[in-house]
């Protein structure tokens, strides 16, 4: 996954939700140790560290970046 600086990603989440409200979006990052795609429990939620679920390695997503998944909801 290719990662952004953190605060370019969540200039874009801020885009996407103001365009639509339905709009849900999930930080994703990647564990600094073992490389495991890591992705956030909280719906437009920034985090600036982040624990791998695989390893248990605390990664800090402002120096390392990150991504972002995004899901829109039908009414």
């Amino acid at each position: 996954m290719k990662l952004y600086p953190i605060k370019e990603v969540m200039k874009s989440a801020d885009d996407a939700i103001d365009k639509n409200p339905a709009v849900k979006v999930y930080q994703q990052f990647n564990c600094a140790k073992c490389g495991a795609k890591q992705t956030m429990d909280d719906a437009n939620v920034f985090y600036s560290h982040g624990r791998c679920e695989e390893c248990g390695h605390t990664t800090d997503i402002e120096k390392d970046g990150c991504n972002m998944m995004m899901t829109i909801g039908i009414g």
